[in-house]
């Protein structure tokens, strides 16, 4: 019975290991436009420059 026992650990890591494996290679594309659309308005915002602000080392001088 205890060889039993034995045999039953890798059996079970084996199929822990297929589960985790099937759950990491799912398919996740179905959240990245969404993602990659709020990038894109993030990055037009840092690159627009604000006409209120001054450049401080022009300020400094």
């Amino acid at each position: 019975m205890a060889a039993l026992a034995w045999l039953l650990i890798p059996l079970f890591a084996a199929v822990g290991a297929a589960i985790w494996g099937s759950w990491v290679s799912r398919n996740r594309t179905i959240g990245d436009m969404a993602e990659l659309a709020g990038y894109a308005r993030f990055r037009d915002a840092m690159s627009k420059s604000d006409p209120g602000t001054t450049d401080a080392v022009s300020d400094a001088v």
